[in-house]
Protein backbone atom coordinates (compact mmCIF):
# COMPACT_ATOMS: atom_id res chain seq x y z
CA UNK A 1 0.00 0.00 0.00
CA UNK A 2 0.91 3.49 -0.42
CA UNK A 3 2.35 5.58 2.39
CA UNK A 4 -0.19 7.84 4.21
CA UNK A 5 1.49 11.53 3.51
CA UNK A 6 0.40 14.28 2.30
CA UNK A 7 1.55 14.95 -1.56
CA UNK A 8 1.82 17.83 -3.60
CA UNK A 9 0.63 19.21 -7.02
CA UNK A 10 4.21 19.04 -8.06
CA UNK A 11 5.65 16.09 -10.14
CA UNK A 12 8.45 15.67 -7.35
CA UNK A 13 6.29 14.71 -4.47
CA UNK A 14 3.63 12.94 -6.79
CA UNK A 15 6.65 10.82 -8.22
CA UNK A 16 7.85 10.22 -4.41
CA UNK A 17 4.90 8.26 -3.94
CA UNK A 18 5.35 4.39 -3.77
CA UNK A 19 3.44 2.02 -6.61
CA UNK A 20 1.09 -0.16 -4.27
CA UNK A 21 2.77 -3.38 -4.10
CA UNK A 22 -0.83 -5.21 -5.86
CA UNK A 23 0.24 -3.70 -9.41
CA UNK A 24 3.61 -5.61 -9.47
CA UNK A 25 2.52 -8.64 -7.81
CA UNK A 26 -0.37 -9.23 -10.29
CA UNK A 27 1.52 -9.65 -13.27
CA UNK A 28 -1.50 -10.21 -15.92
CA UNK A 29 -4.20 -8.12 -16.20
CA UNK A 30 -7.30 -8.31 -18.86
CA UNK A 31 -8.51 -4.93 -20.79
CA UNK A 32 -12.11 -4.82 -22.35
CA UNK A 33 -12.46 -2.58 -25.57
CA UNK A 34 -15.96 -1.82 -25.96
CA UNK A 35 -18.15 0.70 -26.67
CA UNK A 36 -20.35 1.88 -29.81
CA UNK A 37 -17.48 0.76 -32.79
CA UNK A 38 -18.82 -2.78 -31.74
CA UNK A 39 -21.26 -2.65 -33.57
CA UNK A 40 -19.44 -1.80 -37.02
CA UNK A 41 -16.51 -3.38 -35.78
CA UNK A 42 -14.66 -3.44 -38.92
CA UNK A 43 -11.27 -1.92 -39.98
CA UNK A 44 -9.11 -3.18 -43.49
CA UNK A 45 -6.44 -5.15 -42.23
CA UNK A 46 -3.19 -2.82 -43.12
CA UNK A 47 0.04 -3.73 -42.20
CA UNK A 48 1.99 -1.90 -39.12
CA UNK A 49 1.48 -0.51 -35.87
CA UNK A 50 -1.80 0.60 -34.86
CA UNK A 51 -3.40 0.25 -38.44
CA UNK A 52 -6.20 -1.94 -37.65
CA UNK A 53 -7.42 -0.78 -34.20
CA UNK A 54 -11.16 -1.08 -35.06
CA UNK A 55 -12.38 0.86 -31.97
CA UNK A 56 -10.86 4.17 -34.29
CA UNK A 57 -14.27 3.41 -36.30
CA UNK A 58 -15.16 7.05 -36.00
CA UNK A 59 -11.76 8.89 -36.87
CA UNK A 60 -9.87 6.28 -39.25
CA UNK A 61 -12.13 4.51 -40.85
CA UNK A 62 -15.80 6.54 -41.82
CA UNK A 63 -14.87 8.97 -43.64
CA UNK A 64 -11.27 7.57 -45.34
CA UNK A 65 -11.06 7.36 -48.51
CA UNK A 66 -7.87 5.44 -48.45
CA UNK A 67 -8.16 2.45 -46.82
CA UNK A 68 -11.92 1.49 -48.20
CA UNK A 69 -13.21 2.75 -45.26
CA UNK A 70 -15.89 5.43 -46.20
CA UNK A 71 -16.41 2.97 -49.10
CA UNK A 72 -17.68 0.21 -46.52
CA UNK A 73 -19.34 2.58 -44.16
CA UNK A 74 -21.92 3.94 -47.18
CA UNK A 75 -22.28 0.28 -48.95
CA UNK A 76 -23.29 -0.62 -45.81
CA UNK A 77 -24.56 1.85 -43.46
CA UNK A 78 -25.26 5.01 -45.98
CA UNK A 79 -23.61 8.41 -46.54
CA UNK A 80 -26.24 10.15 -43.94
CA UNK A 81 -25.38 7.60 -41.17
CA UNK A 82 -23.12 9.36 -38.40
CA UNK A 83 -21.43 7.72 -36.01
CA UNK A 84 -23.89 8.44 -33.18
CA UNK A 85 -26.52 6.60 -35.04
CA UNK A 86 -24.74 3.45 -33.92
CA UNK A 87 -25.32 4.11 -30.27
CA UNK A 88 -29.03 2.84 -30.56
CA UNK A 89 -27.36 -0.44 -32.27
CA UNK A 90 -25.26 -0.76 -29.20
CA UNK A 91 -27.88 -3.08 -27.30
CA UNK A 92 -25.47 -5.44 -24.97
CA UNK A 93 -28.57 -7.41 -25.04
CA UNK A 94 -26.29 -10.77 -24.25
CA UNK A 95 -24.00 -9.21 -21.59
CA UNK A 96 -23.31 -11.52 -18.62
CA UNK A 97 -21.22 -9.50 -16.14
CA UNK A 98 -20.74 -13.16 -14.11
CA UNK A 99 -19.90 -15.01 -17.06
CA UNK A 100 -17.33 -12.20 -18.03
CA UNK A 101 -15.63 -12.46 -14.33
CA UNK A 102 -15.55 -15.83 -14.13
CA UNK A 103 -13.68 -16.10 -16.97
CA UNK A 104 -11.76 -13.44 -16.09
CA UNK A 105 -11.11 -15.47 -12.98
CA UNK A 106 -10.13 -18.47 -15.22
CA UNK A 107 -7.65 -17.27 -17.07
CA UNK A 108 -5.44 -16.41 -14.04
CA UNK A 109 -5.81 -12.51 -14.45
CA UNK A 110 -5.77 -10.36 -11.45
CA UNK A 111 -7.18 -7.28 -12.07
CA UNK A 112 -9.81 -6.21 -15.41
CA UNK A 113 -9.73 -2.68 -16.86
CA UNK A 114 -12.82 -1.90 -18.75
CA UNK A 115 -13.14 1.62 -21.19
CA UNK A 116 -15.09 3.63 -19.46
CA UNK A 117 -14.60 6.13 -22.28
CA UNK A 118 -13.08 5.92 -25.74
CA UNK A 119 -12.15 8.70 -27.90
CA UNK A 120 -15.42 9.11 -29.10
CA UNK A 121 -16.82 9.81 -25.84
CA UNK A 122 -19.48 7.84 -25.18
CA UNK A 123 -19.51 6.77 -21.60
CA UNK A 124 -20.16 2.83 -20.20
CA UNK A 125 -21.98 4.51 -17.55
CA UNK A 126 -24.81 7.20 -16.56
CA UNK A 127 -22.36 10.28 -15.97
CA UNK A 128 -23.88 13.11 -14.72
CA UNK A 129 -21.42 15.29 -17.28
CA UNK A 130 -24.49 17.47 -18.90
CA UNK A 131 -22.37 16.86 -22.16
CA UNK A 132 -23.17 13.28 -22.43
CA UNK A 133 -26.93 13.39 -22.15
CA UNK A 134 -28.03 10.36 -24.81
CA UNK A 135 -24.34 9.67 -25.66
CA UNK A 136 -24.07 7.29 -22.41
CA UNK A 137 -24.89 3.74 -21.89
CA UNK A 138 -28.20 4.57 -19.68
CA UNK A 139 -29.76 7.32 -21.87
CA UNK A 140 -28.95 5.32 -25.37
CA UNK A 141 -28.17 1.59 -26.31
CA UNK A 142 -28.06 -1.07 -23.39
CA UNK A 143 -30.00 1.17 -21.26
CA UNK A 144 -27.43 -0.30 -18.30
CA UNK A 145 -24.79 1.09 -16.03
CA UNK A 146 -21.78 -1.76 -17.90
CA UNK A 147 -19.10 0.27 -15.77
CA UNK A 148 -21.23 -0.85 -12.49
CA UNK A 149 -22.50 -3.64 -13.12
CA UNK A 150 -19.26 -4.94 -14.51
CA UNK A 151 -17.25 -3.55 -11.37
CA UNK A 152 -19.74 -5.33 -9.10
CA UNK A 153 -19.10 -8.69 -10.98
CA UNK A 154 -15.30 -8.29 -11.03
CA UNK A 155 -14.85 -7.64 -7.45
CA UNK A 156 -17.49 -10.42 -6.05
CA UNK A 157 -14.91 -12.85 -7.65
CA UNK A 158 -11.64 -11.53 -6.04
CA UNK A 159 -10.37 -9.40 -8.85
CA UNK A 160 -9.28 -5.86 -8.94
CA UNK A 161 -10.97 -3.61 -11.33
CA UNK A 162 -9.62 -0.85 -13.60
CA UNK A 163 -10.86 2.02 -15.52
CA UNK A 164 -9.59 3.16 -18.97
CA UNK A 165 -10.73 6.79 -19.30
CA UNK A 166 -9.80 8.88 -22.88
CA UNK A 167 -8.74 12.02 -21.70
CA UNK A 168 -9.66 13.59 -24.84
CA UNK A 169 -12.40 13.06 -27.10
CA UNK A 170 -12.36 13.18 -30.93
CA UNK A 171 -15.41 16.01 -31.19
CA UNK A 172 -13.71 18.79 -28.80
CA UNK A 173 -10.13 18.11 -28.80
CA UNK A 174 -7.71 19.60 -30.90
CA UNK A 175 -4.66 17.17 -32.03
CA UNK A 176 -1.53 18.32 -34.42
CA UNK A 177 -1.60 14.76 -36.10
CA UNK A 178 -3.80 16.24 -38.96
CA UNK A 179 -4.26 19.08 -41.34
CA UNK A 180 -7.62 20.45 -39.93
CA UNK A 181 -6.55 19.76 -36.07
CA UNK A 182 -9.62 17.06 -35.81
CA UNK A 183 -9.99 13.82 -36.62
CA UNK A 184 -13.75 13.85 -37.97
CA UNK A 185 -15.50 16.18 -40.36
CA UNK A 186 -15.71 19.86 -39.00
CA UNK A 187 -19.27 19.70 -39.20
CA UNK A 188 -19.28 17.42 -36.68
CA UNK A 189 -17.07 19.39 -34.62
CA UNK A 190 -19.41 22.26 -34.59
CA UNK A 191 -22.32 20.35 -33.79
CA UNK A 192 -20.77 18.24 -30.88
CA UNK A 193 -17.76 20.34 -29.87
CA UNK A 194 -17.37 20.77 -25.89
CA UNK A 195 -16.46 24.08 -25.65
CA UNK A 196 -12.68 24.54 -24.76
CA UNK A 197 -12.84 26.93 -21.71
CA UNK A 198 -15.50 24.43 -20.18
CA UNK A 199 -13.97 20.55 -21.16
CA UNK A 200 -11.83 20.59 -17.79
CA UNK A 201 -13.50 22.20 -15.19
CA UNK A 202 -17.27 20.80 -16.08
CA UNK A 203 -16.44 17.60 -17.88
CA UNK A 204 -13.00 15.67 -17.53
CA UNK A 205 -12.32 16.28 -13.55
CA UNK A 206 -16.24 16.25 -12.83
CA UNK A 207 -16.12 12.89 -14.73
CA UNK A 208 -13.28 11.18 -13.55
CA UNK A 209 -14.11 11.95 -10.03
CA UNK A 210 -16.84 10.29 -10.58
CA UNK A 211 -15.80 7.41 -11.67
CA UNK A 212 -13.65 7.01 -8.64
CA UNK A 213 -16.08 8.08 -6.05
CA UNK A 214 -19.02 5.70 -7.32
CA UNK A 215 -16.94 2.96 -8.34
CA UNK A 216 -13.98 2.86 -6.50
CA UNK A 217 -11.05 1.57 -9.33
CA UNK A 218 -7.81 0.23 -8.41
CA UNK A 219 -6.44 1.87 -11.23
CA UNK A 220 -6.79 4.39 -14.00
CA UNK A 221 -5.48 3.85 -17.71
CA UNK A 222 -5.94 7.29 -18.73
CA UNK A 223 -5.16 7.39 -22.82
CA UNK A 224 -5.07 9.86 -25.76
CA UNK A 225 -4.16 13.77 -23.41
CA UNK A 226 -0.24 12.86 -23.81
CA UNK A 227 -0.87 13.74 -27.91
CA UNK A 228 -1.36 17.80 -27.27
CA UNK A 229 -2.92 18.51 -24.05
CA UNK A 230 -0.19 20.42 -21.42
CA UNK A 231 -0.54 18.96 -17.69
CA UNK A 232 -1.65 22.65 -16.88
CA UNK A 233 -4.63 22.64 -19.16
CA UNK A 234 -5.60 19.11 -17.91
CA UNK A 235 -5.31 19.84 -14.66
CA UNK A 236 -3.30 16.51 -14.42
CA UNK A 237 -1.14 17.26 -10.99
CA UNK A 238 -4.09 18.64 -9.14
CA UNK A 239 -6.35 15.66 -9.95
CA UNK A 240 -3.52 13.26 -9.02
CA UNK A 241 -2.92 15.31 -5.83
CA UNK A 242 -6.41 14.89 -4.62
CA UNK A 243 -6.50 11.16 -6.19
CA UNK A 244 -3.75 9.99 -3.91
CA UNK A 245 -4.50 12.25 -0.80
CA UNK A 246 -8.43 12.43 -0.30
CA UNK A 247 -10.08 9.86 -3.00
CA UNK A 248 -11.33 6.80 -1.19
CA UNK A 249 -8.90 4.58 -3.45
CA UNK A 250 -5.87 6.68 -2.44
CA UNK A 251 -4.23 3.50 -0.74
CA UNK A 252 -4.50 1.40 -3.94
CA UNK A 253 -5.26 3.47 -6.95
CA UNK A 254 -2.31 3.28 -9.72
CA UNK A 255 -2.76 5.20 -12.73
CA UNK A 256 -0.54 4.95 -15.53
CA UNK A 257 1.48 7.98 -17.94
CA UNK A 258 -0.91 9.24 -20.41
CA UNK A 259 -2.85 11.96 -18.93
CA UNK A 260 -1.01 15.09 -20.55
CA UNK A 261 1.91 15.52 -22.92
CA UNK A 262 5.51 15.12 -22.04
CA UNK A 263 4.16 12.52 -18.95
CA UNK A 264 5.23 9.07 -21.10
CA UNK A 265 8.10 7.58 -19.61
CA UNK A 266 8.20 10.29 -16.76
CA UNK A 267 5.42 10.29 -14.73
CA UNK A 268 2.81 7.94 -13.23
CA UNK A 269 2.45 4.76 -10.96
CA UNK A 270 3.42 2.59 -14.19
CA UNK A 271 4.32 3.44 -17.79
CA UNK A 272 2.19 1.95 -20.40
CA UNK A 273 2.76 0.50 -23.58
CA UNK A 274 1.01 -0.81 -26.53
CA UNK A 275 2.31 -3.70 -28.65
CA UNK A 276 5.44 -3.61 -28.07
CA UNK A 277 5.91 0.37 -28.63
CA UNK A 278 7.73 0.58 -25.28
CA UNK A 279 11.58 1.96 -25.14
CA UNK A 280 13.35 -0.41 -23.46
CA UNK A 281 14.62 2.34 -21.12
CA UNK A 282 11.44 2.11 -19.62
CA UNK A 283 11.76 -1.72 -18.09
CA UNK A 284 13.60 0.65 -14.71
CA UNK A 285 10.26 1.70 -13.41
CA UNK A 286 6.84 -0.32 -13.34
CA UNK A 287 5.32 -0.91 -16.52
CA UNK A 288 2.47 -2.78 -18.51
CA UNK A 289 2.39 -3.89 -22.16
CA UNK A 290 -1.16 -3.93 -23.48
CA UNK A 291 -2.07 -5.97 -26.58
CA UNK A 292 -5.35 -7.27 -28.21
CA UNK A 293 -5.84 -11.41 -28.84
CA UNK A 294 -5.38 -10.42 -32.53
CA UNK A 295 -4.08 -6.92 -33.91
CA UNK A 296 -7.10 -4.98 -32.55
CA UNK A 297 -8.54 -3.56 -29.44
CA UNK A 298 -12.18 -3.40 -30.15
CA UNK A 299 -13.67 -6.26 -32.23
CA UNK A 300 -12.60 -6.69 -35.71
CA UNK A 301 -14.73 -8.72 -37.72
CA UNK A 302 -11.95 -8.56 -40.75
CA UNK A 303 -9.93 -10.80 -38.70
CA UNK A 304 -9.85 -14.12 -39.01
CA UNK A 305 -8.08 -17.34 -37.41
CA UNK A 306 -4.42 -16.68 -38.52
CA UNK A 307 -4.78 -13.57 -37.50
CA UNK A 308 -4.94 -14.04 -33.62
CA UNK A 309 -2.33 -15.04 -31.77
CA UNK A 310 -1.92 -18.51 -30.88
CA UNK A 311 -2.20 -19.23 -27.34
CA UNK A 312 1.22 -20.93 -26.93
CA UNK A 313 2.87 -17.06 -28.31
CA UNK A 314 0.78 -15.43 -25.97
CA UNK A 315 2.00 -17.65 -22.87
CA UNK A 316 5.51 -16.85 -24.01
CA UNK A 317 4.92 -12.88 -24.42
CA UNK A 318 3.50 -13.26 -21.09
CA UNK A 319 6.72 -14.97 -19.98
CA UNK A 320 9.05 -12.62 -21.49
CA UNK A 321 7.25 -9.42 -19.71
CA UNK A 322 7.14 -11.06 -16.57
CA UNK A 323 11.06 -11.85 -16.74
CA UNK A 324 11.88 -7.92 -17.84
CA UNK A 325 9.71 -6.89 -14.90
CA UNK A 326 6.55 -5.99 -16.27
CA UNK A 327 2.68 -6.79 -16.55
CA UNK A 328 0.75 -7.96 -19.43
CA UNK A 329 -2.95 -6.92 -20.14
CA UNK A 330 -4.03 -8.68 -22.54
CA UNK A 331 -7.25 -7.02 -24.31
CA UNK A 332 -10.59 -9.40 -25.18
CA UNK A 333 -13.01 -6.82 -27.66
CA UNK A 334 -16.77 -8.21 -26.65
CA UNK A 335 -19.67 -7.59 -30.05
CA UNK A 336 -21.85 -5.25 -29.59
CA UNK A 337 -24.27 -7.73 -28.50
CA UNK A 338 -21.97 -8.26 -25.38
CA UNK A 339 -20.49 -11.40 -25.81
CA UNK A 340 -16.75 -12.42 -25.73
CA UNK A 341 -15.83 -14.71 -28.97
CA UNK A 342 -15.12 -18.02 -28.34
CA UNK A 343 -11.93 -17.94 -29.65
CA UNK A 344 -10.73 -15.11 -27.61
CA UNK A 345 -12.18 -16.99 -24.41
CA UNK A 346 -10.39 -20.21 -25.76
CA UNK A 347 -7.38 -18.32 -25.16
CA UNK A 348 -8.15 -17.15 -21.62
CA UNK A 349 -8.95 -19.98 -20.44
CA UNK A 350 -5.54 -21.67 -22.22
CA UNK A 351 -3.33 -18.87 -20.20
CA UNK A 352 -5.31 -19.73 -17.09
CA UNK A 353 -4.62 -23.84 -17.41
CA UNK A 354 -0.98 -22.74 -17.88
CA UNK A 355 -0.64 -20.31 -14.64
CA UNK A 356 -2.67 -23.40 -12.70
CA UNK A 357 0.45 -24.85 -12.89
CA UNK A 358 3.42 -21.99 -13.52
CA UNK A 359 1.69 -19.11 -11.39
CA UNK A 360 4.36 -19.61 -8.54
CA UNK A 361 6.42 -17.88 -11.38
CA UNK A 362 4.71 -15.41 -12.18
CA UNK A 363 2.68 -14.11 -9.63
CA UNK A 364 4.37 -11.65 -6.86
CA UNK A 365 8.01 -12.03 -8.22
CA UNK A 366 10.38 -9.88 -9.57
CA UNK A 367 12.96 -9.01 -12.17
CA UNK A 368 16.34 -10.73 -12.06
CA UNK A 369 19.54 -9.27 -12.94
CA UNK A 370 19.75 -11.27 -15.80
CA UNK A 371 16.50 -11.29 -16.97
CA UNK A 372 17.00 -14.31 -19.52
CA UNK A 373 20.06 -16.94 -21.36
CA UNK A 374 19.97 -17.68 -24.88
CA UNK A 375 21.39 -21.53 -25.29
CA UNK A 376 21.86 -23.47 -28.36
CA UNK A 377 18.18 -24.60 -28.38
CA UNK A 378 16.31 -22.45 -26.32
CA UNK A 379 15.71 -19.22 -24.37
CA UNK A 380 15.68 -19.47 -20.93
CA UNK A 381 13.05 -16.43 -19.00
CA UNK A 382 14.10 -16.07 -15.04
CA UNK A 383 12.13 -14.58 -12.15
CA UNK A 384 12.70 -14.52 -8.63
CA UNK A 385 10.68 -14.64 -5.30
CA UNK A 386 12.85 -14.33 -2.01
CA UNK A 387 14.62 -17.26 -2.14
CA UNK A 388 13.14 -18.79 -5.46
CA UNK A 389 14.67 -18.49 -8.83
CA UNK A 390 12.76 -19.42 -11.54
CA UNK A 391 13.78 -20.75 -15.04
CA UNK A 392 10.98 -21.31 -17.31
CA UNK A 393 11.83 -23.16 -20.91
CA UNK A 394 9.80 -23.86 -24.05
CA UNK A 395 11.78 -26.68 -25.03
CA UNK A 396 11.57 -29.68 -23.54
CA UNK A 397 15.88 -30.88 -24.11
CA UNK A 398 17.42 -33.74 -22.16
CA UNK A 399 19.67 -31.14 -19.72
CA UNK A 400 19.00 -27.58 -19.42
CA UNK A 401 22.31 -25.29 -18.20
CA UNK A 402 22.10 -22.03 -16.30
CA UNK A 403 24.19 -19.46 -15.53
CA UNK A 404 24.24 -18.47 -11.62
CA UNK A 405 24.71 -14.99 -10.43
CA UNK A 406 27.12 -14.60 -7.61
CA UNK A 407 25.40 -15.90 -4.79
CA UNK A 408 23.02 -18.04 -5.91
CA UNK A 409 23.89 -21.24 -4.11
CA UNK A 410 21.43 -24.03 -5.20
CA UNK A 411 19.50 -26.49 -2.47
CA UNK A 412 17.04 -28.25 -4.48
CA UNK A 413 15.75 -27.88 -8.43
CA UNK A 414 12.47 -29.35 -9.37
CA UNK A 415 9.76 -28.78 -12.06
CA UNK A 416 6.84 -27.26 -11.33
CA UNK A 417 3.70 -29.62 -11.67
CA UNK A 418 6.00 -32.68 -11.36
CA UNK A 419 6.61 -34.26 -7.82
CA UNK A 420 10.00 -35.54 -8.21
CA UNK A 421 13.59 -33.77 -7.48
CA UNK A 422 15.64 -33.36 -10.05
CA UNK A 423 19.34 -34.53 -10.59
CA UNK A 424 21.90 -31.43 -11.04
CA UNK A 425 25.51 -30.32 -10.96
CA UNK A 426 27.61 -27.36 -10.62
CA UNK A 427 30.01 -27.48 -13.23
CA UNK A 428 32.57 -24.56 -14.78
CA UNK A 429 31.90 -21.40 -15.21
CA UNK A 430 29.59 -21.09 -12.40
CA UNK A 431 26.86 -23.07 -14.62
CA UNK A 432 24.50 -25.41 -13.06
CA UNK A 433 23.49 -28.05 -15.41
CA UNK A 434 20.23 -30.21 -14.63
CA UNK A 435 18.50 -33.22 -16.38
CA UNK A 436 15.25 -33.27 -17.50
CA UNK A 437 13.04 -36.15 -16.91
CA UNK A 438 11.56 -37.73 -20.18
CA UNK A 439 8.21 -37.72 -19.75
CA UNK A 440 4.88 -38.98 -22.05
CA UNK A 441 2.31 -36.53 -23.22
CA UNK A 442 0.23 -37.40 -20.34
CA UNK A 443 2.80 -37.47 -17.82
CA UNK A 444 4.05 -33.54 -18.78
CA UNK A 445 2.61 -31.30 -15.96
CA UNK A 446 1.28 -28.27 -18.77
CA UNK A 447 2.18 -27.48 -22.51
CA UNK A 448 3.99 -24.61 -24.17
CA UNK A 449 6.12 -23.87 -21.08
CA UNK A 450 7.74 -25.97 -18.44
CA UNK A 451 8.83 -23.96 -14.88
CA UNK A 452 12.69 -25.01 -12.96
CA UNK A 453 11.94 -24.00 -9.40
CA UNK A 454 15.57 -24.07 -7.64
CA UNK A 455 15.56 -23.24 -4.04
CA UNK A 456 18.76 -20.85 -3.58
CA UNK A 457 20.76 -21.43 0.10
CA UNK A 458 20.52 -18.27 2.33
Amino acid sequence: MAKAQEYQNTWASLDSRPIPTWFEDAKFGIFIHWGVYSVPAWRKLEPGLYASYAEWYYARVMYNLENGGQEFHIKNYGKDFEYRDFAPLFKAELFDPVLFANLFKRSGAKYVVLTSKHHDGYSLWPTKSPYKKNWNSMDIGPKRDLVGELSEAVKSVGLRMGLYYSIIEWESSWIHRTESGYYIPDNLVKKYKIPKNEYVDKHLIPQLKELVNEYKPSLIFSDGGEWDGSEEYFKTKEFLAWLYNDSPVKNEIVVNDRFAKDMPGKHGDYFSSEYKDMKSAKVFHPWEESRGIGGSYGFNRAENIDDYNSSGELILELIDIVSRGGNLLLNVGPTSDGRIPVIMQQRLIDIGLWLDVNGEAIYKTRKRKISSQENENQKIYFTIKKDLLFCIFTQWDDTIEVELLNGENVMNVKILGYDEALNYELIKNNRLRIKIPKLTISEIPCLHAWTLKIELKN
